[in-house]
Formats: structure tokens, C-alpha cells, sequence
């Protein structure tokens, strides 16, 4: 592995730190105080709900602890709380549904 530039990585933390700030302040900063308008806050309701399965759906599909191949038991897991998720609208019974399917079907299949 070739070692990286010290100004290099110091430039791109800089750059996103700068990013970050003036991403959150357009919001708090500028428009914080404005009302907003009904179209932005209506697609603004989805923001939370598509960060979680953006960040579970690669631990998924490609899992470190696999080297990046599917397997069975997380593959159910996942299809199990989708379905605990959907069918009774509970976010704790989805996880816990979940979580006790992995766990079991990695003793299980070993």
C-alpha cells in the first residue's frame, strides 16, 4: 500500500469539514427562521426512512464478516424484520425479529 500524502488527506478533511458546515448552515443559519414551503417539507418525511436501508442494505448483501459474500443467515434475517416491519408497524419488534433470527440461524448453520 502506498503511503498518502499528508497534504492530501489534510486538504480533503478541510474541504469536507467546510462542506459539512455550510450544508447545515444553509439550513439553521439561513433558512431556520422562514417557514418552508409544503413541497420540501413533504419530501423531507422520507429523509429518515430511506437513511437506515441505505445504511443496513450493504451489511447485508456484502457483510465483512462473510468477505463480502451473501449468506443465508443474514439474507432471512433481513427478509424477516422487512416482514415483522411491515406487518405489525413496530420498529423494536422488526429489530428484535430481526436480530433473533440471525443470531439463531448463525448457531444453527454454524
Amino acid at each position: 500500500m502506498t503511503p498518502v500524502d499528508p497534504v492530501t488527506i489534510w486538504s480533503i478533511i478541510i474541504g469536507l469539514a467546510i462542506g459539512s458546515y455550510s450544508l447545515r448552515f444553509v439550513f439553521i443559519g439561513l433558512v431556520g427562521d422562514r417557514p418552508m414551503p409544503p413541497w420540501l417539507l413533504r419530501h423531507l418525511r422520507y429523509t429518515a426512512v430511506a437513511i437506515l436501508p441505505a445504511l443496513i442494505a450493504p451489511l447485508v448483501v456484502w457483510p465483512t464478516a462473510t468477505e463480502g459474500q451473501p449468506d443465508i443467515p443474514r439474507m432471512a434475517a433481513a427478509a424477516v424484520a422487512l416482514s415483522v416491519g411491515v406487518i405489525t408497524k413496530n420498529v423494536l419488534a422488526a429489530i428484535f425479529s430481526g436480530a433473533a433470527t440471525l443470531y439463531g440461524l448463525l448457531y444453527l448453520l454454524g
